[in-house]
């Protein structure tokens, strides 16, 4: 046999050199077959197993067995066959486990049942390199970002499903792969959660897979079956997480999922919390981040407000109270009386009367984050998890509370600040409404039970909330006595609304401004309207366009809704 290996090299043509990782595997396995390995058999394919061992970064033992797996399989090739085509004893070939344990970890042979470890398979992605003549590659472990380290992670629990790795093992990979890359906030936040065994942790990474991965996030016990190296755990941690004892329900990681409003017992979900702090950066849209957004102070753009001289009273002082440094000491005295520490505020009053842009402009001058509801898009979600919705939002909020007031920088002088952001329920006629009595429809009930919540939220609110509407005589009472601050917006007497006409038209004098201001009885809101049209008409006839007879035009149109009843302006 040695002598006719020896035949082939001298033979062997110019072509046959100008080897390729298909022609050096089929070389391989021809001149190893019933070559018992020998020193001979060796020498004669040395040409062709450095070219395989330095392509895939393996030795060249492992580069022989790897051609003899690739003709054998690319499916359950085992022992036996690597014993047969070798014409070696079965103990013999057993002293190469370590080489092929070593090509598993390389990616490059993959245990076809893990618990057995005595076959094994070539996977996809090695055959598809090799197709193209190109040697397999593992993907690059360090430096990654949340995108490529899940990258990696989705292979992982693939090769769970496959049980081509065991559980332990994955979790051992898993840390190895995180301490490579400490720079992925992901690594950071999932690192810090502290719990009792390995496998809730891997459990836990299981549910972050399975949403970025396969956007699944509706996980039953079949698919967490796998994470558990045997049954009796498996049925314990059922038994833990039907009964919300299980220490990631506990933490506030996982949760049952809802359906129509009731709990299943046996399909969980990721908590909105969760998501939000592990999967920050990935993007994912959270339940209560798409019906609340928040805005930094410094993206608020400065604006100037004109009121009544009550209501400058009144939003003045408001705003000193809600000053950071005041609003902590105030906080403090309130807390140490007993009293409650959040400051719940209604600004009612006509449209365009500048409700909501007063709570934008208090926050900007505060220095506040300000957290805007979305409350129609809260009613569209009050079917199913409208409840859990609510709660998840009013959490968030807190966590923004707790996250603006952590900070060290916020001491000034010595002296606590808090910058506790505002939360805005603008136009929240709908959830604020008289909750209905004796309901017995299911939308009803709903609703009444939305109020219920944000009423037992604002009794324990610890921050800055302002509710906005335009009906207070729809108001129900139980909300009324929960707002500390209600300030009634009322519209611009005559003296304010030339200010606000000469402030938003510069180019406007005092007479025709003292003219409009007394012939239209209009809020702020309705003389912007009114400014708007006015500057695209400059820009598309000149500023001399704009005349007191073509503003009074744009004055009466906008009246319309006003029952047909104009104010002719003279001249």
């Amino acid at each position: 046999m040695a002598k006719k290996i020896e035949t082939k090299v001298v033979k062997r043509t110019k072509v046959e050199r100008d080897l390729t990782l298909l022609r050096a595997i089929e070389n391989i396995v021809e001149m190893s077959r019933d070559s018992k390995l020998s020193a001979t058999a060796k020498a004669g394919m040395a040409e062709e197993t450095k070219l395989l061992a330095e392509s895939f970064g393996i030795s060249e033992r492992q580069a022989i067995l790897f051609a003899i797996c690739m003709e054998k399989g690319p499916r359950r090739v085992d022992f036996d066959d690597l014993a047969h085509h070798l014409d070696v004893s079965n103990i013999r070939i057993l002293s190469y486990f370590d080489d092929i344990d070593a090509l598993v970890h390389r990616r490059l042979l993959r245990y076809h049942d893990v618990k057995e470890e005595d076959s094994f398979d070539i996977p996809t992605p090695v055959i598809k390199a090799l197709k193209h003549n190109e040697a397999y590659q593992l993907p690059p472990r360090t430096g990654l970002d949340c995108f490529g380290l899940f990258e990696i992670l989705g292979q992982l629990f693939e090769d769970l499903n496959d049980d081509a790795i065991t559980p332990k093992d994955l979790y051992e990979e898993v840390k190895e792969l995180f301490a490579d890359n400490p720079q992925v906030d992901f690594v950071r936040q999932y690192n810090q959660i502290s719990f009792v065994s390995w496998y809730s942790k891997l459990l836990l990474l299981l549910f972050c897979h399975l949403l970025v991965n396969r956007e699944d996030d509706d996980i039953r016990f079949g698919q967490m079956e796998g994470v558990f190296a045997n049954i009796g755990l498996f049925n314990q941690v059922k038994a833990e997480l039907r009964n919300d004892t299980h220490e990631l329900i506990e933490q506030k990681h996982i949760e049952h999922l809802c359906e129509d409003g009731i709990a299943s017992p046996n399909r969980y979900k990721l908590t909105e919390s969760a998501k939000r702090t592990l999967l920050a950066e990935m993007k994912l849209q959270t339940t209560e981040e798409k019906i609340a957004d928040v805005i930094k102070a410094k993206e608020l753009t400065p604006k100037e407000m004109f009121y009544v001289e009550q209501n400058q009273r009144q939003v003045d002082e408001l705003r000193s109270l809600l000053e950071p440094k005041k609003y902590a000491e105030i906080r403090e005295r309130m807390k140490r009386t007993g009293f409650r520490t959040g400051f719940a505020c209604l600004f009612y009053g006509g449209p365009g009367t500048g409700k909501t842009e007063t709570a934008y402009q208090l926050a900007r001058a505060t220095g506040r984050d300000i957290m805007v509801v979305d409350v129609p898009q809260i009613k569209s979600k009050w079917v199913g998890d409208s409840e859990k919705n609510i709660k998840a939002l009013f959490e968030r909020y807190r966590e923004l509370v707790r996250k603006a007031n952590d900070n060290e920088k916020l001491k000034v002088k010595n002296e606590k600040c808090f910058l506790s952001p505002i939360l805005l329920f603008n136009e929240a006629d709908a959830i604020i409404g008289i909750r209905k009595q004796g309901a017995q429809n299911a939308v009803d009930k709903m609703e009444n039970s939305i109020q219920n919540i944000i009423l037992q939220e604002m009794e324990a609110l610890d921050g800055i909330m302002i509710a906005t509407t335009n009906l207070t005589q729809n108001l129900d009472t139980a909300f009324e006595r929960r707002f500390l601050y209600k300030i009634c917006f009322e519209k611009p007497d005559a003296a304010v609304r030339q200010r606000i006409w000469q402030t938003m038209m510069p180019s406007l004098n005092d007479a025709d401004a003292r003219v409009l201001a007394s012939g239209y009885d209009f809020s702020g809101g309705q003389i912007e309207n009114i400014s708007r049209k006015a500057t695209i008409n400059a820009i598309l006839h000149g500023d001399e366009a704009n005349t007191l007879e073509s503003l009074t035009a744009y004055c009466n149109a906008e009246r319309l809704d006003n029952q047909g009843t104009r104010r002719k302006v003279g001249f």
